[in-house]
């Protein structure tokens, strides 16, 4: 992973990778294409971090993968969510939330 404007705050990468095969099976360099495209370019998955991300996902269950064909006719792995992946997402994205409305409400001026 690296920094474009914005780092990913650890254990964010998992949910967000998620997140991009909810649009449909991709390869790696597909999901990254996405995650960057999303967030205004500003952030940057790296294949060291994306590639690990997507074969731990595999083997919990939460993605499946089979072969096929990129854009340019090269051999690609090609990913997609499956159910326990949907449910995974749905509650990653509750806690995410929570999270956020938790710091926002630290990050509020102090009351005078």
């Amino acid at each position: 992973m690296t920094q474009s404007g914005l780092e990913l705050v650890r254990g964010t990468l998992d949910m967000l990778v998620l997140q991009a095969l909810t649009w449909g099976p991709l390869h790696g360099y597909g999901v990254a294409g996405v995650l960057r495209r999303r967030s205004g370019e500003e952030l940057v998955v790296e294949e060291g971090a994306l590639y690990p991300a997507l074969h731990r996902l595999e083997q919990r269950g939460l993605v499946g993968s089979e072969w096929g064909l990129s854009e340019n006719n090269r051999r690609a792995r090609y990913y997609q969510l499956t159910a326990a992946g949907r449910r995974h997402l749905a509650a990653e994205v509750d806690a995410w939330r929570r999270y956020r409305d938790a710091v926002d409400q630290v990050l509020l001026p102090a009351e005078a």
